[in-house]
């Protein structure tokens, strides 16, 4: 496929059901450069594997120009993997997107073409020739991702990972340098760079998800490479944990963004009483969650789900619902999440449930929390985090 006509089908992404606004999109100049890298790399019926697609640009750009023999993708967050669902369809409607070719899996939904999402391991990665990787935020994730495709994927095997400059750096070359025996930083271009990774070591063997003891909670904390913290206790969750004796006694509770569980499982504890859910977006995330409730023997007290924004939920079903938002959208700062999390919150709340929420001192949550969930008392404030209970009126 021409550079216009990959611009096309880019400008023609979307990042729905994720947070949309006038100042983010669906694409960035590293898709691009690990196109045109693996253009010029990856032979024509190879296997290729996609790891950390945001929105489909890599994997639907893969179908569209490296005329590949099979493509499978991982992406870590829920609103990813539905993101490149929609954008296939909207692409095959649009004629941006080739028909696959004769003996490509359907994909994973609703017949579109050309791709199978799986999740991080053997079946994603058997036999794949080539990876195109998103650069994650962590050398943990960067770890746990390299260790995979080292152990599963072909023997001879290119990595060929790609980030922003800025957002990159030389201890991401010593992890890979842990997996494979050669690591080859290519030329920037529109500050964007490809490393190449190619001779898989030993097997990449892995130790996650990481279990770590929290001395001050006497909780072991389990942590994949992509959860937020690892196994450290965020100063945020600590601060909302100091409320955990004022907290009501619920039927059903919610740990909204769970992370590694850690506000699930100091309430399953303090409330045996309580069915308690915990859900995330992310992958990574549950798997750590549902790790930390098995380490603590809470598995049969805490459900783990992902899920977006609470979809799987019915309205009106939770009495307490637990949140410590994010506050960047990808790598920029930005409200949306959050805001979309208080929304799913007062929709699931029954009226007189309740929400308690820590978030950054300067996010301005209070008219929203007001607006979507009830009345909001601030119950606690630090010089970085206020505290807020919000009630959920009996209106519905």
């Amino acid at each position: 496929m021409a550079s216009n006509s990959l611009g096309d089908l880019f400008a023609a992404l979307r990042r729905r059901p994720d947070v949309e606004a006038p100042n983010l999109q669906a694409w960035d100049a590293t898709d691009r450069l690990l196109l045109e890298a693996a253009g010029g790399l990856v032979a024509s019926g190879s296997a290729v594997a996609v790891i950390g697609d945001r929105y489909g640009a890599l994997t639907l750009g893969a179908l569209a120009a490296l005329n590949p023999g099979s493509v499978r993708v991982h992406q870590d967050l829920i609103t990813g993997e539905r993101a490149l669902q929609l954008n296939a369809a909207g692409l095959r409607s649009a004629g941006l997107l080739p028909a696959a070719p004769a003996g490509m899996p359907a994909g994973s939904t609703d017949g579109e073409p050309g791709f199978t999402q799986l999740p991080l391991g053997p079946e994603l990665l058997a036999g794949a020739q080539a990876v195109l990787l998103q650069l994650p935020k962590t050398l943990a994730e960067l770890d746990e991702i390299a260790a995979a495709v080292a152990r599963y994927a072909a023997p001879g095997v290119t990595l060929l990972a790609g980030g922003r400059v800025k957002h990159m750096s030389l201890g991401m070359n010593a992890v890979l340098e842990r997996h494979f025996s050669s690591v080859q930083p290519q030329l920037a271009r529109q500050k964007s760079r490809v490393v190449l990774a190619c001779g898989p070591q030993g097997g990449g063997k892995g130790n996650y998800p990481v279990v770590e003891h929290l001395a001050e909670l006497d909780l072991d904390v389990a942590a994949h490479g992509a959860v937020f913290a690892g196994t450290k206790l965020d100063i945020g969750t600590r601060f909302l944990l100091t409320f955990l004796p004022a907290m009501k006694a619920a039927r059903h509770a919610v740990d909204l963004g769970c992370g590694t569980g850690i506000l699930a499982a100091m309430y399953a504890r303090q409330h045996p009483g309580a069915a308690v859910t915990a859900t995330d977006q992310s992958a990574a995330a549950v798997a750590s969650a549902q790790a930390t409730a098995q380490a603590n023997g809470l598995e049969g007290r805490i459900t783990v789900l992902q899920d977006d924004a609470l979809g799987s939920l019915a309205a009106g079903s939770v009495d307490l619902v637990l949140l410590n938002p994010p506050f960047h959208v990808g790598a920029g700062v930005h409200a949306g999440a959050g805001l979309k999390m208080i929304e799913a919150a007062g929709r699931v709340l029954a009226p007189g449930g309740e929400l308690w929420t820590v978030f950054n001192r300067h996010l301005p949550y209070l008219p929203a929390l007001e607006r979507h969930v009830g009345p909001t008392a601030v119950k606690g404030r630090n010089p970085k985090f206020t505290v807020t209970l919000s009630t959920r009126r009996g209106d519905g």
